[in-house]
């Protein structure tokens, strides 16, 4: 389905009757109601299957629960619990899969959450022929071989994982070892900022009071992340974003989630970095989602959550909770992940979402999205014209990853 026909579609005022209840607006034209799809009872060792040991317990119930309620992950013509025409994921997309590499231990995003996502990416019932890459800014203390001293009493690797040498570049390089999974890492290029007309420099571009990543991935795609795919003489709409936080707290903000990830997207580098620490951090969150890329999906890494330190260091200052919950609104996430998992664990005043700190730059980043009409991205399969941090505005649907 291409862009045209959904306009037709909206303008018809038929946009309704294409879509099963559970994401089905109250009425033809009215934004969707945000979703949370919640799983729990992820196994310790979430590896279950024996024929195909990358196929992650909690993935394969999320992909289920979001498929079973009209939130397909493949785009495709063939009708299916995963997939359907408006899909999010096409066999050709480039889909860049934004992860926590700045810490290491459990502060970082579980990576055995990611290799399951990469194995269903690459499972396409159209056979994928497009890349994914991990991404990351740490901005200057971040490895994707998740090994960085910053913070930290060593250098070694401790992946967030079942098997701590599992990193991010372990998956790339031994796991997968398929010239469709790449990573790149931005630190190395944070600093070194870019003109509208350069397609060949890796850097950054700014637009307003942030700034975004252009890059040229290992497969030789040209990516441009406000823009899309560069094909030389134009822009391809065929650039999908994942966003994956680990859900845990953070001086500042009191919690990170699904928004706060974007500051390992954009680069401190220009000067802002007081303005955004964190004064700024709704506004230029929310502007991040709004007007530069905002993600098909949002998977909040609950495996472990960190409710006692942000590095996710030492083991006894984490707990673990064994869930995912996914949204395409980041802020229905954030708020409802803060409430009802990490919030309930120690009881800490500071996790709870309807705190003052955190209700100022939620409020923020709201005022931000909704200004710049929300989420109604259908080319993309978004469909949200307004977030929420209200609970009662949410459709909760859960799931047992455990037998």
């Amino acid at each position: 389905m291409n862009r045209r026909s959904f306009i037709q579609i909206g303008a018809g005022g038929a946009l309704a009757s294409i879509f099963p209840p559970a994401v089905r607006p109250a009425a033809a034209g009215n934004p969707f109601q945000p979703t949370i799809f919640s799983v729990d009872r992820i196994p310790d060792n979430p590896f279950i299957d024996h024929q195909n040991p990358n196929l992650h317990a909690g993935i394969e119930s999320l992909l289920d629960l979001m498929g079973r309620n009209g939130l397909k992950f493949y785009r495709s013509p063939f009708q299916g619990i995963r997939n359907g025409p408006l899909g999010l994921i096409a066999a050709n997309d480039i889909v860049l899969l934004k992860v926590n590499a700045q810490w290491k231990y459990r502060g970082a995003t579980n990576s055995d959450v990611v290799r399951g996502l990469i194995q269903r990416i690459l499972d396409h019932p159209n056979g994928f022929r497009g890349e994914i890459v991990i991404i990351e800014n740490g901005q200057g203390r971040g490895s994707l071989a998740c090994d960085t001293s910053s913070s930290y009493t060593d250098a070694k690797v401790h992946a967030n994982a079942v098997d701590e040498s599992h990193s991010f570049l372990y998956l790339v390089d031994s796991i997968f070892k398929d010239p469709r999974v790449s990573a790149f890492l931005f630190d190395p290029v944070r600093s070194r900022f870019i003109g509208a007309n350069d397609h060949a420099t890796n850097g950054y571009r700014t637009f307003e009071n942030v700034s975004y990543p252009c890059f040229t991935t290992a497969g030789g795609f040209r990516i441009e992340l406000k823009e899309g795919v560069w094909n030389g003489a134009g822009y391809d709409r065929r650039l999908k974003l994942i966003n994956i936080p680990v859900l845990k707290t953070h001086g500042g903000s009191e919690i990170t989630g699904a928004l706060k990830h974007f500051y390992g997207v954009l680069s401190m580098s220009d000067g802002k970095s007081d303005f955004r620490h964190y004064a700024g951090l709704g506004e230029t969150c929310g502007k991040m989602v709004a007007s530069v890329r905002a993600p098909v999906l949002n998977i909040m890494d609950a495996v472990w959550v960190s409710h006692k330190a942000l590095g996710g260091f030492p083991a006894t200052s984490t707990f673990k909770a064994n869930q995912l919950a996914a949204s395409q609104d980041p802020l229905a996430l954030d708020y409802w992940t803060a409430k009802n998992i990490l919030y309930p664990i120690d009881r800490n005043s500071s996790h709870n979402p309807d705190n003052a700190t955190i209700q100022a730059w939620m409020n923020s980043a709201a005022d931000m999205i909704d200004g710049r009409r929300g989420l109604f991205r259908p080319e993309d399969g978004l469909f949200l014209r307004r977030v929420t941090k209200k609970e009662e505005n949410m459709h909760v649907l859960r799931d047992s990853a455990g037998t």
